[in-house]
């Protein structure tokens, strides 16, 4: 994605986190300081229907579709909330799915 090159070089791009094997549950604490988790608002993004259907016909449970899956999303970049509409405005195909709260580097899918 060449458009991160100088959201990178800017600073504003404070962590990426490339969700593959291991999903979110296992990247993007990752990419987390000390002392902070991610809350996921599961619902602010298209998932493509075949996680859903994945999901239903094998009976598999949300933390696992999370732990497993990108559930439709690539790539999680983290950004203070100043710069949010910022980057939002730059990558046109970004989406705010979440926030950094207190936490001990834990990811809950709300």
């Amino acid at each position: 994605m060449p458009q991160l090159g100088p959201l990178l070089e800017s600073g504003k791009i404070k962590g990426l986190a490339h969700i593959t094997g291991g999903g979110f549950l296992e990247n993007i604490p990752r990419i987390l300081p000390e002392g902070v988790g991610v809350e996921i608002n599961r619902g602010s993004w298209h998932e493509p229907p075949i996680f859903g259907m994945m999901q239903r016909l094998g009976n598999v449970a949300d933390e696992e579709m999370f732990r497993t899956f990108n559930i439709g999303i690539g790539m999680v970049a983290v950004c203070s909330t100043s710069d949010v509409e910022k980057l939002s405005a730059e990558l046109a195909e970004s989406r705010v799915i979440g926030k950094v709260v207190s936490g001990s580097g834990s990811v809950s899918v709300i």
